[in-house]
């Protein structure tokens, strides 16, 4: 994750003197988001989240985004579940501002690989489920090239564990900064 990480920002940095207007079409982006994540229900545990996103705007308030989030580890009644994944999908974003500055609505809706991992006493088991995923996001665009906002998203996984069918429903509440080259 910290190989993502150092990637992501790498490649940000060298694309600092590019200018360009707020989601005007043809430009790309990259978000980090952190933030905390729920397993259903209340839970204990480090259910802190990460996620780096990028994409792609072909319009001025479309764009397409691929991501990998760790959602985080959650413990419940003796239960460790950790889930991450990979996705594909589209977001939309509608700037109040001048020049497609200042505060902004989005949302996102797509596809995502979720791993989820489970420990328990009896063992642990581990599977994979293609599901879709939604989101909404607030935030604000200070410059051209930069803004901040704060995002829900929401995806239910259905992974077999231990010859059982589950349902796993992930809330996440993020800060993200994107930046826009």
């Amino acid at each position: 994750m910290k190989k993502i990480l150092v990637l992501a920002l790498t490649l940000a940095a060298t694309a600092l003197p590019l200018t360009v207007s707020a989601n005007e079409p043809g430009f790309g982006f990259v978000r980090v988001e952190a933030g905390n994540s729920k397993f259903g229900g209340d839970a204990d545990g480090d259910d802190s989240s990460f996620s780096i996103r990028g994409g792609y705007y072909f319009s001025p308030n479309w764009a397409v985004e691929g991501f990998y989030t760790q959602y985080g580890d959650d413990e419940s009644d003796g239960i460790d579940t950790k889930v991450n994944g990979f996705g594909v999908g589209v977001t939309a974003k509608k700037n109040f501002g001048n020049d497609d500055l200042g505060f902004y609505l989005g949302g996102r809706a797509g596809i995502v690989n979720a791993k989820v991992e489970v420990d328990t006493f009896l063992g642990n088991d581990d599977d994979t489920d293609l599901r879709p995923y939604v989101g909404v996001g607030v935030g604000y665009d200070f410059s051209p090239n930069f803004g901040l906002g704060l995002n829900y998203d929401y995806t239910k996984v259905k992974p077999e564990l231990f010859g059982t069918d589950f349902d796993v429903k992930v809330t996440t509440w993020t800060l993200s900064a994107e930046y826009r080259f």
